[in-house]
């Protein structure tokens, strides 16, 4: 059976929250970022460095997808995550590739770093997804966090 795109992304996704796990990385999903842009995955890694992961459902969906060189900004290592199918002649050479399959994720190739974030850069993000995580735990731990927060903001 030939899944949709929406759902070849999904069970990457998943596999990709268990591969970050596995390698200790702290993986938020859909993250908005100062550009304006959304990485799929954003991880923090132990030494304080970042990952993006930018999942690909499908080549039509790569070839569509030019913003993803806007990420390069925002993170020491940026990968792009795929399924069997994908060819993977397409992806360019400066990014690593993680390979998803219904059994897990591997990195088939590692992604170029050293890329020296800005410091000032580096702090900023490192606070933004520090507020995301937490918030997005706050509203997991109350799930009526979130109406709450929106009833006050429009009583202000």
């Amino acid at each position: 059976m030939e899944l949709s795109f929406p759902l070849r992304a999904a069970h990457i996704r998943r596999q990709l929250g268990r591969l970050c796990a596995m390698l200790g990385w702290a993986a938020l999903h859909e993250v908005p970022l100062p550009n304006g842009r959304r990485a799929d995955i954003l991880a923090l890694r132990g030494d304080g460095s970042f990952v993006c992961i930018e999942i690909k459902s499908g080549s039509r969906d790569f070839m569509t997808d030019r913003k993803w060189r806007e990420y390069h900004a925002y993170a020491d290592a940026l990968f792009f995550a795929v399924d069997l199918d994908f060819p993977l002649s397409l992806l360019p050479d400066d990014v690593g590739i993680i390979v998803a399959d219904s059994h897990g994720a591997e990195i088939i190739r590692p992604a170029q770093e050293g890329r020296a974030m800005a410091p000032a850069r580096r702090r900023s993000l490192t606070l933004t997804y520090a507020r995301l995580a937490a918030g997005r735990l706050a509203a997991a731990l109350d799930p009526d966090l979130r109406s709450s927060l929106m009833a006050a903001h429009l009583v202000e």
